[in-house]
């Protein structure tokens, strides 16, 4: 598991370097260092065109919140320390900076004391500072996302324990409510917008490890066969450590935890309708472990009996380099224009480093024949000296491959032993299953070679 190694200059620093590195990428966005505020550069305009957005909390998310900054989404994003609420006159000095007079100010947050306390405190004194100085009651409204269902105890309800809290379907809130302001909806309507996808996104994670923090290290380790499910993103502990499972097994259980909670019970009273996926990597997820976990996750979803609308998958808000995952269901409106009004939000291409914008085209058909070669008629048949040769060489690579595989770590990738004995084994099942056409030499090597290119794959199966 993670060793606690960064790339890093100087802890104190880091948020604030990285903050620029954002910046020097995307050139739409602009960095007001003393605040860590970052804001797009158009933001005078945008204040006059429509209602404005922003969220923040404690930096390590990422691309949370930052890069969502952008036309579609976020009008900006304010950052704490690594884990650490923003201090409420950051909060107040982004609320100046983006706030519309003619159309207002939404603020976006996830359930977190200090996320509630220093954005709540922050609205409060801006009010009070606006009509200290004669001016209206300002029109800045908040929502506060808890779409986590991974902290509820046994009994389904949350008392004796932390409130639910913000995680992924953060992203989703202020995607839709950042759609629709760009759209000219009025406060009132984004708010609600806002407050539809609060209260209809439940998600759970589950983490490999915890994640070391920068100038930190790790705060605790799960052995190398444990999993734990309801991880933080700041490395709360979960509700249960498990020895860990095959995927096909662990994440069918976490959209069972997710579709058999009380939470999403309640907004999906049917227990069926029509669902929006999104798997979230916690930040050390490989993209080819991401691709499994999404196949997994949405033949569940369908299997449960819900339709799934859309499938989202990435990098959306991290716990630093956490290897786990979270899913989140959003469960759409019954009511199908409704419904269309709110993935066409969903749909709404946003222009920021953070948001997947998903590519749409007419399916032309899925077959082409054109890539399929001539039909190859084996006629199977056995020989029992080809039989023997090929159960020796079998025993032998078995009996051989730690070596092997020993000897390409210290030299290469560590897998020649592996690949090996994945061609010895399909060559042997295939004889043993009778597959091979063993009575016609030239034939036989002809399928084993075959075999051998598909099962072992790259420069080895090219070379035998």
């Amino acid at each position: 598991m993670s060793a606690g190694k960064h790339f890093i200059t100087d802890a104190k620093t880091l948020v604030k370097d990285s903050l620029h590195g954002l910046t020097i990428a995307n050139p739409h966005l602009s960095f007001d260092e003393q605040q860590k505020v970052i804001f797009t550069k158009d933001l005078a305009n945008l204040r006059k065109a429509q209602a404005t957005i922003f969220c923040g909390g404690g930096s390590g998310h990422e691309p949370a919140h930052a890069g969502f900054v952008g036309h579609g989404a976020l009008t900006a994003a304010v950052s704490g320390h690594v884990f650490a609420s923003p201090t409420s006159s950051q909060v107040l000095s982004c609320l100046r900076r983006v706030y519309s007079e003619e159309h207002g100010t939404l603020v976006v947050i996830k359930n977190y004391t200090g996320d509630v306390l220093n954005f709540g405190r922050a609205v409060e004194r801006f009010k009070s500072e606006c009509v200290n100085h004669g001016k209206p009651l300002p029109k800045v409204a908040m929502v506060v996302v808890d779409d986590d269902v991974g902290v509820v105890n046994p009994n389904d309800d949350e008392e004796g324990g932390v409130g639910r809290r913000g995680l992924a379907g953060t992203v989703l809130v202020y995607k839709v409510a950042g759609a629709h302001a760009a759209g000219g909806g009025t406060l009132e309507q984004v708010k609600a917008s806002a407050e539809y996808v609060v209260s209809h996104t439940f998600t759970i994670g589950c983490a490999l490890n915890a994640a070391s923090v920068p100038g930190i290290g790790m705060p605790r380790s799960l052995q190398d066969n444990e999993i734990e499910i309801g991880m933080g993103i700041h490395n709360e502990p979960g509700f249960a450590t498990k020895e860990l499972q095959p995927a096909s097994v662990l994440v069918p259980g976490l959209v069972d935890h997710i579709i058999n909670s009380a939470q999403f019970k309640g907004a999906c009273p049917g227990g069926t309708g029509r669902v929006l996926l999104m798997v979230n990597n916690l930040g050390a997820t490989s993209n080819l472990e991401m691709g499994l976990v999404t196949k997994i996750a949405a033949e569940t979803v369908q299997e449960r009996g819900f339709t799934l609308e859309r499938t989202f998958t990435g990098t959306y808000m991290t716990g630093l380099a956490m290897p786990g995952v979270s899913i989140s269901l959003l469960v759409l409106p019954e009511d199908a224009s409704e419904r269309t009004k709110l993935l066409a939000l969903v749909d709404q291409p946003a222009y920021c480093p953070g948001w997947i914008n998903q590519s749409t085209v007419a399916d032309a058909g899925s077959t082409d024949e054109s890539a399929e070669g001539p039909v190859v008629q084996i006629k199977a048949a056995g020989d029992p000296t080809w039989e023997k040769a090929i159960s020796e060489a079998y025993s032998n690579v078995v009996e051989e491959e730690p070596q092997v595989t020993l000897l390409d770590q210290l030299m290469g990738d560590g897998d020649c032993g592996q690949v090996l004995l994945s061609g010895a084994t399909a060559i042997h099942d295939a004889a043993k299953n009778k597959q091979l056409p063993l009575n016609d030499p030239p034939a036989a090597l002809a399928r084993i070679s075959s075999i051998v290119e598909d099962a072992m794959g790259g420069t080895s199966g090219i070379i035998y």
